[in-house]
C-alpha cells in the first residue's frame, strides 16, 4: 500500500488514533507487534494556534516508531490550514483529517463527525490543507451522520478529487456512535468503485484474525485500521499478521511476557513524560494487560493507585509469583463474525 510517497506492507494494519491512548508509550509497544502506520492522539487546531502546551505535547514522535501520522481536527479552515502548518514542522510521515470523532463536544461544534453535516465544507477544508503542505493528508471518516445520510460513496471521491491521499471509513454513522455493528459492504462499495484509485482502510470491530482476513478478502480493502481491540491487547497487531500468513492462530503471550510488556510500557511511559505524569497516565493501561487473570481486584488497586516506581515495578514482578500455576489460554473474545448471518 502504497500513502503518497509512503511505501507500506499489502493488508497494512494501522493503529487508530484515540485520545488518551495513543500516545508516545503505548505507540512504542504496538510497533513492537508489528503495527505498520500508527496516529497520535487528536490534536486541536484551536489547541495548536493558541500554542497550548497539551497541544503541543502530542506532536512528538520518536524516530524509531515511524511512520506516525498526527491528526487534527477543528471546524474553522482558516485554523485547521495554520494548526496543518505547525504540525508539518514536527515532521510526521502524513496528516490525518478527523471528520469521524462522534463525541458530543467535537461533533456538535462542526468538528470531527461534524464535519459529515457539512460536506461542502468538508471539501474545501481538505483542499486548503492540501494545498498549504507538503507532506500527504490523508482522511478518516465515518459512513454519514446517520441512517438517512450514509453518502461516503460521494464523499470519497469529492476528498479524492481535492487530493486526499488515503481514506480512512470507520463503518458506522454518527448517530450509532459505537454501537451496533459496523457495515463494511458500504466500506467496500468505496474501495470497489472504479473510480477510486487512492488506498481504502476500513475500521470498525476489527477484534479477532479471523475477522480481520475476511474483511481483506471480502472486501478488498488495502489496510485495516484497528483501534478499541489494541487496548490491553496490542499484540493483535502480531496475532493478525501470524493469521494473514500461516492461517494459524498466534501462541497466546505467557504471563511472564505480558508483565514484561507492562514493565517496558511503563519504563517508556516514565521516560517521555516523567514522574509523576508518566506513572499517572499508565494507571489507563496498567491493569487492562491482566485482565483474564482471577481474582486480580487486590493487585489492580495496587496498580492503579501507587505512585512510586520501584513498588510498582515490584507489583508487577510479584504478578509471576502469584499466578505461578496459572496457565495461559486465548483469551476470550468473540468474533463479529459470529453476529452475522
Amino acid at each position: 500500500m502504497k500513502i503518497g510517497n509512503l511505501e507500506l506492507e499489502d493488508k497494512a494494519l494501522l493503529l487508530a488514533p484515540m485520545e488518551d491512548v495513543t500516545d508516545i508509550s503505548f505507540r512504542y509497544v504496538c510497533k513492537r507487534f508489528g503495527a505498520d502506520l500508527m496516529y497520535t492522539e487528536f490534536v486541536p487546531s484551536d489547541g495548536l494556534v493558541r500554542d497550548a502546551r497539551k497541544a503541543i505535547q502530542k506532536l512528538e514522535i520518536l524516530e524509531e516508531e515511524r511512520p506516525v501520522g498526527i491528526q487534527l481536527y477543528g471546524h474553522l479552515t482558516e485554523a485547521m490550514v495554520e494548526a496543518a502548518l505547525i504540525v508539518q514542522e514536527a515532521k510526521p510521515d502524513l496528516i490525518d483529517l478527523n471528520f469521524g470523532c462522534p463525541v458530543r463536544k467535537i461533533a456538535t461544534r462542526g468538528a470531527g463527525a461534524g464535519m459529515l453535516c457539512n460536506i461542502p465544507l468538508m471539501v474545501e477544508m481538505t483542499r486548503a490543507i492540501v494545498n498549504a503542505v507538503k507532506v500527504p493528508v490523508t482522511v478518516k471518516t465515518r459512513l454519514g451522520w446517520d441512517d438517512q445520510s450514509k453518502t461516503i460513496v460521494d464523499i470519497a471521491e469529492r476528498l479524492q478529487d481535492v487530493g486526499i491521499s488515503a481514506i480512512t471509513i470507520h463503518g458506522r454513522t454518527r448517530a450509532q456512535m459505537y454501537q451496533g455493528e459496523a457495515d463494511w459492504t458500504l466500506i467496500g462499495a468505496v474501495k470497489n468503485n472504479p473510480r477510486m484509485h487512492i488506498p481504502v482502510i476500513g475500521n470498525g470491530d476489527v477484534s479477532t484474525p479471523e475477522f480481520a482476513a475476511e474483511m481483506f478478502n471480502r472486501h478488498g480493502v488495502d489496510g485495516i485500521m484497528i483501534g478499541r481491540a489494541t487496548y490491553g491487547r496490542p499484540w493483535i497487531f502480531r496475532e493478525i499478521k501470524t493469521y494473514l500468513q500461516t492461517g494459524e492462530k498466534m501462541k497466546p503471550l505467557t504471563l511472564e511476557e505480558k508483565v514484561g510488556l507492562a514493565k517496558d510500557h511503563l519504563r517508556k511511559s516514565i521516560e517521555c513524560k516523567g514522574l509523576p505524569v508518566g506513572i499517572l497516565e499508565m494507571r489507563r493501561h496498567l491493569s487492562h494487560y491482566f485482565k483474564s487473570l482471577p481474582h486480580f481486584k487486590e493487585t489492580r488497586m495496587k496498580l492503579v493507585t501507587l505512585n512510586d516506581p520501584e513498588e510498582l515495578f515490584r507489583t508487577l514482578e510479584g504478578i509471576c509469583e502469584q499466578y505461578q500455576d496459572f496457565i495461559p489460554q486465548e483469551e476470550p473474545v468473540e468474533s463479529p463474525l459470529n453476529k452475522r448471518t
